[in-house]
């Protein structure tokens, strides 16, 4: 709390009774954009998050249907069958 004071005794001094209420509206609106600036990039942030997490559990629902569906592989000790190509068509 002093040192507020001693900051506006000093701001009083540099700037004068006249200008003082007018750097305080300056002052207060850019932290007010400040802040909705930072609340903008915080809910874009929030929602690409969101996004990437959404993306990913689609991509490992992918997978796991693809490995579901897929053809079952042989075990190595089980006998593979040969396949023949017919050539002559």
């Amino acid at each position: 709390m002093p040192e507020l004071i001693i900051i506006f005794v000093i701001a009083l001094i540099i700037f004068g009774p006249r200008k003082l209420p007018e750097l305080g509206r300056s002052l207060g609106k850019s932290l007010a954009e400040f802040k909705k600036a930072s609340n903008e990039l915080k809910s874009t942030l929030e929602e690409e998050i969101r996004l990437e997490e959404t993306r990913s559990s689609l991509e490992a629902s992918k997978a796991a249907a693809a490995t579901a569906t897929s053809v079952p592989v042989p075990h190595a000790d089980e006998p593979v069958q040969a396949r023949t190509i017919d050539h002559s068509a």
